[in-house]
């Protein structure tokens, strides 16, 4: 059985009770930002975070995003202290119980879009990406580094992951393009994601199984479940309209993605981890403080998601 889960943030307690009341029991928290915009991960803070999310009736599945770790991403001097917060941090999660770690190794820019507010169906706001509206940039950080510095992270950080139990899942880098604003993306297809995960044969080298960037790569998503079914650790259940230089996110019922097939492909690996919304569409009467991740479109995404499963789950068994 999956772990049907929501992302919660410690300043939206109103979406946390609209979320049991449609019978979510898992989350995915999100640690509190600090006014500079970093993230404690000082362990009476996240103890103090977890603590409040059980509160509300949670379990907490998974810790996402990794607090900050550019030094680490970029190669630069001070990663090794970066690398031991991180550390520290795994072993408080180990502590609390919290299986899973989700993190991406996009350096200097997070998930990006160029334009935040499209129109959608119905009226719904949605986000979309085009390349030419980033411009030309001089390459910053090559492919080469960018891999390098990747395994120094893996070398590092996964050995104590596995010593404490708990699972690292790598999200592949949206948009999956080579170079945003000058720097190399390196997680952009199925077989890069192949070789990240091949520089460790540990359990603790997983994936967070985004569905929407493999979309956006091309990949057949049925197929990309099954080739990686050994190594998801956690699913952000999206879809998209597009390719990885143009695309616009979609309702998760109108995408170019197969989901009922995509849900019977987890059911058929006996994917029981947790599975997320993502990048919903914002609807009527919300302000869009929160692209992506407004409250309504992610409460009718709570209920495809388990009509889903529940099929797909009836399918098997039949």
């Amino acid at each position: 059985m999956v772990k049907i889960a929501e992302y919660v943030r410690l300043d939206q307690p109103r979406l946390m009770r609209l979320l049991r009341q449609c019978g979510v029991d898992h989350a995915v928290l999100r640690l509190p930002e600090l006014a500079d915009g970093t993230m404690p991960d000082h362990p009476e803070a996240v103890r103090a975070a977890v603590a409040e999310v059980r509160a509300a009736g949670f379990s907490v599945e998974v810790i996402e995003p990794l607090p900050p770790f550019e030094r680490v991403k970029q190669g630069l001097p001070g990663r090794d202290e970066e690398i031991d917060r991180i550390h520290r941090l795994i072993r408080v999660m180990a502590e609390l119980g919290i299986p899973v770690l989700c993190h991406n190794f996009m350096a200097k820019h997070g998930w990006g879009r160029t334009r935040w507010a499209e129109p959608g169906r119905g009226g719904a706001l949605v986000t979309a990406f085009d390349v030419d509206d980033l411009g030309e940039h001089a390459e910053i950080i090559s492919a080469d580094q960018m891999w390098a510095n990747y395994a120094y992270f893996v070398a590092a950080v996964v050995p104590v992951a596995e010593e404490f139990g708990v699972r690292l899942a790598l999200h592949p880098d949206d948009p999956p393009i080579p170079s945003y604003r000058g720097v190399a993306r390196i997680m952009i297809t199925p077989d890069a994601l192949e070789r990240a995960m091949v520089l460790s044969d540990s359990p603790a080298q997983g994936l967070a199984f985004c569905q929407g960037t493999f979309a956006t790569m091309g990949a057949d998503i049925p197929d990309t479940i099954r080739r990686f079914a050994d190594r998801i650790r956690f699913v952000h259940f999206r879809d998209v309209i597009g390719t990885p230089a143009r695309f616009t996110e979609t309702f998760h019922d109108e995408g170019q993605t197969d989901m009922a097939a995509a849900m019977a492909a987890y059911a058929e690996i006996g994917f029981a981890g947790p599975i997320r919304s993502d990048h919903v569409p914002t609807l009527d009467g919300e302000d869009n403080t929160f692209p992506g991740y407004e409250v309504l479109g992610r409460l009718n995404a709570v209920g495809y998601i388990r009509g889903l499963w529940e099929s797909a789950v009836h399918k098997k068994e039949g």
